[in-house]
């Protein structure tokens, strides 16, 4: 499946889906271009799903993506038994409009 490259060589776009989906956990939403949403969105539902498994395995997987533990607890103690009866489908992308600056198109990507 061909994947966005949001014009960055490959360390820069990894370490900009780690932020957001560090982020996106975290906060449990945020607001950015549909492209990265796009891309994020799929990372962040594996995730989900890894720690839905809750084995070491899994949180080491876990924790070598995400930048923050406490990001990393979270995940594994809140979100993850939330979604325990869900089969998938854990964000939500809702598009807000173009941007002020380069109309480039926003989203609002969140946890359902």
């Amino acid at each position: 499946m061909p994947y966005a490259k949001l014009g960055r060589p490959k360390d820069a776009r990894r370490a900009l889906f780690r932020s957001l989906v560090t982020s996106l956990l975290d906060k449990e939403a945020i607001i950015t271009t549909e492209a990265k949403a796009s891309e994020v969105h799929a990372i962040a539902e594996k995730l989900i799903t890894k720690a839905k498994r809750g084995d070491l395995h899994a949180r080491r997987q876990a924790a070598a993506f995400l930048l923050d533990e406490d990001v990393l607890k979270k995940l594994f103690d809140v979100i993850a038994p939330r979604y325990k009866d869900r089969p998938g489908g854990y964000t939500r992308i809702t598009k807000l409009g173009p941007r002020r600056g380069d109309a480039a198109p926003m989203v609002r990507l969140e946890l359902i």
